[in-house]
């Protein structure tokens, strides 16, 4: 009898550790573990040549970290954008619309009431001296100019464009980029499914060609939060809140490079929770914000020629 409990207890055992060996793998799959792993092996593979044609993610450090934006612990900040006219960033504010301008080390400059808005989500500094502002809950994308003395505007007033996914609710678009290579709008879709889209340069009237969807089947991300489009090299930043992952994809939308946004990764005291929105200046140095209200710059060090 003995020896029979002892076969059944270590079949129990073996049952649990197939159980968790299935939990972990699946977990694993789902949080996309697997192509991280398996890409991280692939950058170690690539020499500095192609490390400088590129944005080359794994070269950044953390310089500033978890700076509170004075005043808007409550406002949820989303989105991000660097203007080369101003030198300054702007990123909105969803729980109470408003669009913010920055310094380049988190100072808030002014801040400008966003009135017809519902849930503006991401902000992005196009062609001649023009904004736009994605809204999520009503799928639009609104074009604007921006006086240095505005300090409200009316979503009535301003050219929209309607996005389409009807169904989406709050997984809708989120991330843009303005790339101006092509002269076209890039747009990310939160989850549900996520993806990458393009749109031709909304016009004054807020004419704008179709809306194009790009590959986005190698993206090993959870959700796209934010997007930002660097011409020099012609790739694109990728954000991803629930992934803690910031991606550069190519023209083709393939992974180029990547970094995690967890505690200890590329000089981070704590880890970036909720990153919301993400841009790179003239220079190449890369800002990050997180809801509610931090901070982040990131400084590519200099790399040596083979």
């Amino acid at each position: 009898m003995s020896i029979w409990i002892a076969r059944l207890v270590r079949l129990r055992w073996l049952i649990v550790l197939l159980c968790l060996s299935l939990i972990v793998v699946l977990v694993a799959s789902y949080r996309h573990w697997d192509d991280r792993v398996s890409f991280w092996f692939q950058q170690q593979q690539v020499g500095s040549a192609e490390q400088q044609a590129s944005i080359w993610l794994p070269g950044y450090k953390a310089v500033l970290q978890g700076k509170p934006l004075q005043g808007l612990e409550g406002d949820e900040v989303s989105g991000l954008t660097y203007s080369p006219e101003s030198d300054t960033l702007f990123t909105v504010t969803g729980k109470h619309p408003q669009l913010i301008e920055l310094t380049l080390d988190g100072q808030v400059m002014r801040r400008i009431d966003l009135h017809g808005f519902s849930n503006p989500e991401g902000v992005e500094m196009l062609a001649d001296g023009r904004l736009a502002i994605i809204d999520e809950r009503k799928r639009t994308l609104t074009t604007f100019k921006l006086g240095t003395l505005t300090r409200s505007l009316e979503f009535a007033d301003l050219a929209s464009f309607d996005l389409g996914f009807i169904d989406a609710g709050n997984k809708g678009f989120e991330g843009i980029a303005w790339d101006s290579r092509n002269k076209r709008v890039l747009l990310g879709k939160e989850r549900g499914p996520l993806g990458l889209f393009s749109l031709p340069f909304p016009g004054e009237d807020g004419a704008a060609g179709t809306l194009e969807p790009l590959s986005s089947g190698h993206l090993f991300l959870r959700d796209i939060s934010s997007l930002s489009y660097d011409a020099r090299t012609g790739h694109a930043l990728v954000l991803s809140d629930e992934s803690r992952l910031l991606l550069e994809v190519d023209e083709q939308g393939e992974p180029v490079s990547f970094i995690s946004l967890a505690r200890g990764m590329n000089g981070l005291h704590q880890g970036i929770a909720q990153a919301e929105g993400v841009t790179m200046d003239s220079a190449g140095n890369i800002y990050i914000v997180s809801e509610p209200n931090l901070f982040y710059v990131l400084h590519k060090e200099t790399v040596a020629a083979d």
